[in-house]
């Protein structure tokens, strides 16, 4: 009977996993489902206090309004970028770079992404990339793996280092910066799956793997090994500066046909894309973007509206979905846009935000009542304490990365994953005598490259790419490079244990 508050705490999730994978039930159907298990198991197991219940749904709901306006914001953007041909327009300018497809798709969904979530993340980097694949001519549902294949490594300093800030915030997490960007050169494997999900279905897949393996691994290392030194920098800066000198550096290799594929392949046959603007209007939309998204993180970024519904909660002032509302709004009056366009553009938005927007709610109102549980007359420990306890055991080095990466595929966020787990790990650590440091770097580092899981950033993709009901496609597709990720990191986690 010990077992039994375990597997009670467990079971809506196995519940939940078979109604997704196995009986295809659409995610939203499947979350309200899992909520209104644990509503139900809530009341009647845990005898939670009434009003933690109330709690738990008002701050689900209010977590998800924030990410409300980050899809909004980017649909909107990209809505105004469609109607102005802009991205036809960039797909050329790409050309000037590298004619070759394997090339292109690496420097969106690897360089551009990481630049994108080292200054923004909040799942601002995949939907922002994969209008662009498809343009370049990848399928949606491709497009979609490959641009949450980037959504991972350069989640650990996510939004200037927000996951280990944020998410370990209490803790001593001396160490945790070098030791984490360590683990984390595992992510140059990366671009090599992404080469790998865009070759497969080839004619000659083998061939145009191959003579592109060389690229695919240069880049990955051209990212994560400049990362490992910006850490001295601050925890700010690893994702940034590590994408722009990767950048700098492929370019100039590729410039030099250095790494570069003996064969020049596009996808397809060649088209001739319009031309109607210069590279520089071109990528304009882009630097408002990134205007933007820097001054309202320096300028807004520490700064919080408090409300007090019955219960205590912070508006950030500084969220990316603002940002991209004032770069689609520039956009139209430098392009001196009419009306229409605009009214366009906050329509569709509103309309492709409103399903992944529910299901957002749902999936943060569980997390909400997980954690709060432990407020009860029944005496029974939390819900997330429960299932983080199964955990405690002498391979808590190798499922560390695991609990992190569970943590953000059900919260769609890496330091919320932080907020779940950080204290878990941090007891677990003292109990069984390993090195805190070491279990909370394995602990972020899972919950990075689980973000290539995340079921918020899949629906907030699939919004953008206009892509209904293929969760489990796209996750078929993410999952084996997300699972060797963590087997690695877990692996050097366990070989860690014996020198820190």
């Amino acid at each position: 009977m010990t077992n039994l508050p375990v597997i009670i705490s467990a079971l809506p999730f196995l519940v939940f996993l078979f109604l997704l994978f196995i009986k295809k039930t659409s995610l939203l159907k499947a979350s309200i489902f899992l909520l209104a298990f644990y509503t139900v198991l809530a009341l009647f197991y845990w005898k939670i206090f009434p009003s933690f219940l109330y709690i738990s749904y008002g701050k689900g709901f209010l977590v998800a309004l924030d990410i409300f306006f980050i899809v909004f914001g980017a649909i909107f953007f990209l809505e105004i970028l469609q109607e102005l041909k802009i991205i036809k327009n960039l797909s050329y300018h790409l050309e000037g770079f590298s004619r070759d497809y394997r090339i292109q798709i690496i420097i969106i969904a690897w360089f551009f992404e990481n630049f994108l979530e080292g200054t923004a993340g909040f799942g601002t980097a995949g939907v922002i990339a994969v209008p662009l694949l498809i343009g370049i001519g990848l399928t949606p549902i491709k497009a979609l793996v490959v641009g949450l294949l980037g959504n991972s490594t350069a989640v650990l300093f996510g939004a200037a280092g927000t996951p280990i800030k944020v998410g370990f915030a209490g803790l001593n997490i001396v160490g945790v910066p070098l030791i984490s960007s360590l683990l984390n050169c595992v992510g140059f494997i990366i671009p090599v799956f992404m080469l790998w999900i865009i070759t497969r279905d080839r004619l000659n897949p083998k061939k145009e793997f191959l003579d592109a393996l060389p690229f695919s691994i240069w880049a990955g290392f051209a990212f994560v090994i400049p990362s490992v030194f910006a850490v001295f920098l601050g925890q700010e800066f690893p994702s940034i500066l590590g994408s722009i000198v990767g950048l700098v550096l492929v370019m100039i290799t590729t410039r030099f046909h250095i790494f570069t594929p003996k064969e020049t392949l596009r996808l397809g046959e060649e088209k001739k894309i319009e031309f109607s603007m210069s590279i520089f209007k071109s990528f304009l939309p882009y630097i408002f973007l990134i205007i933007f998204l820097i001054l309202g993180k320096i300028l807004l970024g520490g700064v919080g509206i408090p409300i007090n519904p019955g219960f205590n909660y912070t508006f950030n002032l500084f969220n990316p979905g603002f940002s991209f509302v004032l770069a689609g709004l520039s956009v139209l009056l430098i392009w001196k846009s009419n009306f229409k366009i605009l009214f366009n553009s906050a329509s569709t938005a509103l309309r492709e935000t409103m399903n992944p927007f529910l299901i957002i709610v749902f999936m943060s109102t569980i997390v909400q009542i997980m954690i709060n549980s432990g407020q009860n007359m029944s005496g029974i420990p939390a819900a997330i304490l429960l299932i983080a306890k199964g955990f405690e055991t002498s391979l808590l080095p190798f499922f560390a990365p695991f609990i992190g990466a569970f943590g953000t595929f059900i919260t769609g966020s890496a330091t919320v994953s932080n907020i779940m787990f950080g204290n878990f790990f941090n007891m677990s650590a003292n109990t069984l005598s390993f090195n805190v440091g070491l279990i909370l770097s394995l602990g972020v580092v899972g919950a990075s490259a689980g973000n290539m899981i995340a079921l918020a950033d899949i629906l907030s993709a699939e919004a953008v790419a206009k892509v209904k009901n293929s969760e489990i496609e796209i996750i078929k597709g993410v999952i084996v490079p997300c699972l060797i990720y963590l087997i690695v990191v877990g692996i050097l986690g366990m070989l860690l244990t014996r020198f820190i």
